[in-house]
């Protein structure tokens, strides 16, 4: 989708100058030099952002910006005026940003560039909140092309009821709540869905939890017990941690993707079930079979249908904020003390965040600041942790200050070596007259000999 942006000044230079970059930025751009027709062009084109000078020659500036957010625009305000009264008043009455003219276009690149993000952003939450229980579990997967993939590969599997599945991806990515929305999502959403994480458990207490045993099958056996594998019959079995499985046990998990029965520890009768076994592991079950931790045969019969959850940092910043939103929601009805909003800044540090431990470092930085933030109806930067605020602060790079002038030289320049010199057409691509474009070459004592 095309990127767009009202320009509204009413000095033709500025409109020029600032349109063709923001043209060469990828953004769409119309240009306006009144309030009314700033307002009229809004309501008919809605752009994504709107930069509005505050000195305009039939309403003030002021006045536009209100009505503009009466129509719930994106405002950037420029002015040659800039006094605090104004910048607070502008703010006030909800201006996203507040630059001074001359304007200096990295600013004001980084000040689009930032609004876009936040419409989109909200665009990503709309949506998202617009859905229904069963849709928004599926939503908050993430709403970029590679994430409505993955949603669409959970539709499927979730379709295949009896077929086996092996969930990938690193520690925390979200692999338990994806096997959760395939059991919802399928045909056994009424039936059990059971969670077992296969690491850290003995061979011996790990096969008496899936499978059962009969009293007296080991010492502290006083009497039968159901394994997992009954409890979740008709239902859906999770094992989390595949590779981490005894060896021993492989065999015995092999056999019931095959035949549908085992026997519980210290029995001898057939035991029939019809469960579906979605496993996860967080490392390359390849590798895992190469080192021969993993059966062959068994990783197999397990990966009829694998699925990938890539991590947090691989997913762009709409899936991010769809998991923020997701979990807050979560985290607040859980403490009962309502859903705070997120400071902007605070938000901007939660998006540039690479995310190493994934969604599950997530939910811990936004339960801490759910805490921290009691009794306030923001979360703030400084409810965060101090190293995400170091690491995103880190990737902030410095970036070259040119005033509006400096830009139209450099721009004109370009131009002119774009085509050999050529003034008819560099006048032409600038969309300003030829006499105009003599005259500026005078100003910058441009050589176009």
């Amino acid at each position: 989708m095309t990127r767009s942006v009202l320009l509204v000044d009413d000095d033709p230079a500025v409109l020029t100058a600032l349109g063709a970059f923001l043209e060469t930025a990828g953004y769409e751009v119309f240009h306006e030099a009144t309030g009314q027709g700033a307002i009229e062009r809004f309501t008919r084109q809605l752009p994504d952002v709107v930069v509005l000078d505050l000195q305009l020659p039939d309403i003030p500036g002021l006045e536009v910006l209100q009505q503009l957010r009466d129509h719930e625009a994106v405002v950037i305000l420029l002015t040659g005026h800039g006094d605090i009264e104004t910048a607070v008043e502008a703010m006030h009455l909800g201006a996203e940003n507040f630059l001074t003219k001359p304007v200096e276009i990295p600013h004001l690149r980084i000040a689009v560039d930032r609004a876009y993000d936040k419409v989109r952003l909200q665009r990503a939450v709309d949506l998202y909140r617009s859905r229904s229980t069963q849709e928004a579990g599926l939503a908050s997967l993430g709403v970029s092309p590679q994430m409505r993939e993955v949603r669409r590969q959970v539709e499927l599997l979730a379709s295949g009821a009896g077929t086996s599945v092996l969930l990938t991806g690193e520690t925390g990515t979200g692999k338990s709540f994806v096997a959760r929305m395939i059991h919802e999502l399928s045909d056994r959403a009424k039936e059990p869905f059971v969670d077992v994480n296969c690491g850290g458990l003995t061979a011996t207490f790990l096969a008496s939890e899936l499978f059962g045993h009969e009293k007296g099958a080991f010492t502290d056996a006083k009497e039968r017990k159901q394994g997992l594998f009954e409890i979740a019959d008709r239902g859906t079995i999770f094992l989390d941690e595949i590779g981490d499985l005894a060896p021993d046990l492989q065999p015995k998990l092999l056999r019931v993707l095959e035949s549908k029965t085992f026997r519980r520890v210290g029995g001898n009768r057939e035991i029939s079930v019809d469960v579906r076994v979605v496993a996860a592991t967080n490392r390359d079950p390849n590798s895992l079979v190469e080192e021969g931790g993993l059966r062959q045969d068994l990783f197999y019969r397990l990966s009829v249908l694998p699925l990938h959850i890539p991590p947090v940092r691989e997913r762009t910043s709409e899936d991010v904020l769809v998991l923020i939103e997701t979990l807050l929601a979560e985290l607040a009805a859980e403490k009962a003390n309502g859903q705070p909003e997120i400071e902007s800044t605070a938000l901007e540090h939660l998006l540039a965040y690479s995310w190493p431990g994934n969604v599950r470092e997530i939910r811990n930085v936004l339960e801490r600041a759910l805490i921290l933030a009691r009794g306030c109806p923001k979360i703030k930067l400084e409810h965060l942790p101090v190293e995400i605020c170091r690491a995103t602060r880190a990737q902030t790079s410095s970036h070259e200050s040119l005033t509006l002038g400096e830009f139209e030289r450099q721009h004109i320049e370009e131009a002119l070596h774009h085509h050999d010199g050529n003034r008819t057409h560099t006048a032409r691509e600038l969309g300003i007259s030829r006499a105009t474009l003599i005259k500026k070459i005078k100003i910058y004592d441009f050589d176009t000999a």
